[in-house]
């Protein structure tokens, strides 16, 4: 490679280096040690879980005219950062790298995904060989939709709820709550199928027809096409919702496994989602390229 080709690679490397370090803070993992308690609960996922799911059985959400709780506003996952890493994470010091992590699983308890061999050894090499989705302004699929920087709107309308974020040029999702049955498998969908029911005061989301294409996190986390993601929405107070999603594909994973983090809402007077041109303003994509990186071409199968 000559001089003025080495210089161009490195000052690419370094620019997404710090493209990285913006988009992701290295302060993820660190929100138990800088967000102790949330909403009067430890803010690490494993204890989250059980103490907001009991104080939520006391609260008594608002409610829409149809009766329903009332989950509408602007909602931040400020404990999740991203998900930069789902799994415990002890940090990268390289240039870019990302910061600690703590595991938002809470089961299985040892906080990791319960993998196949094979599917745990092709996880490893995801985030050797190929580019993050998400880097490359493609959709994050469910549940990383509820997880990713910055903001998402939910808004219920009849027989219809959005959920609308304000990163990645504006991914959405329509949850249908008509009952109507999930799309034939046939259909593959980068933010999948979602059809929703209310358990009690909990709005529950089963979503299908994924298409495997994106990932869990930064950190290569997949799945197949054949996962099936059910999330649980409860408010815990006015301003904190518990949110929950197992995830269930037995082409990849051994047995369902949970995640949990809060949402907590954007109580700012005023606020609006900033609208965000991702597709139109991303180069990050080809330098990816130009470091050795491919796009990601979905599951291998052994």
């Amino acid at each position: 490679m000559s001089a003025s080709r080495s210089e161009h690679v490195l000052g690419l490397a370094v620019a997404i280096a710090a493209a990285v370090i913006v988009w992701s803070p290295q302060l993820a993992g660190q929100a138990s040690k800088n967000r102790p308690m949330i909403a009067g609960c430890p803010s690490v996922s494993a204890k989250f879980h059980p103490c907001a799911l009991e104080k939520a059985k006391t609260f008594t959400p608002p409610r829409m005219p149809d009766g329903t709780p009332n989950l509408q506003g602007i909602w931040d996952a400020p404990l999740a950062m991203g998900f930069q890493n789902i799994e415990d994470f002890p940090g990268d010091r390289s240039p870019g790298g990302f910061g600690p992590a703590v595991s938002v699983i809470v089961d299985p308890a040892d906080g990791r995904v319960p993998y196949f061999p094979w599917a745990r050894a092709q996880r490893d090499e995801n985030i050797k060989k190929y580019i993050d989705p998400y880097a490359q302004c493609l959709p994050t699929g469910v549940p990383r939709q509820m997880a990713n920087f910055r903001t998402r709107q939910i808004t219920q309308s009849g027989n219809l709820i959005s959920i609308v974020n304000e990163a990645g040029g504006h991914i959405y999702r329509v949850v249908y709550m008509d009952g109507r049955p999930h799309l034939s498998p046939a259909f593959k969908l980068w933010m999948g199928d979602s059809i929703g029911h209310w358990d009690g005061n909990t709005l529950v989301i089963e979503t299908t027809n994924l298409n495997g294409r994106w990932w869990y996190d930064s950190e290569g986390h997949f799945a197949s096409d054949a996962l099936k993601v059910t999330e649980r929405l409860t408010l815990v107070d006015i301003d904190t919702m518990h949110y929950q999603a197992t995830m269930e594909d037995p082409t990849v994973y051994t047995r369902p496994w949970t995640i949990v983090f809060p949402l907590e809402r954007i109580k700012e007077k005023g606020y609006e989602q900033m609208e965000e041109a991702c597709h139109e303003g991303d180069h990050d994509a080809a330098g990816f390229v130009l470091g050795g990186y491919q796009p990601y071409p979905g599951v291998r199968f052994p």
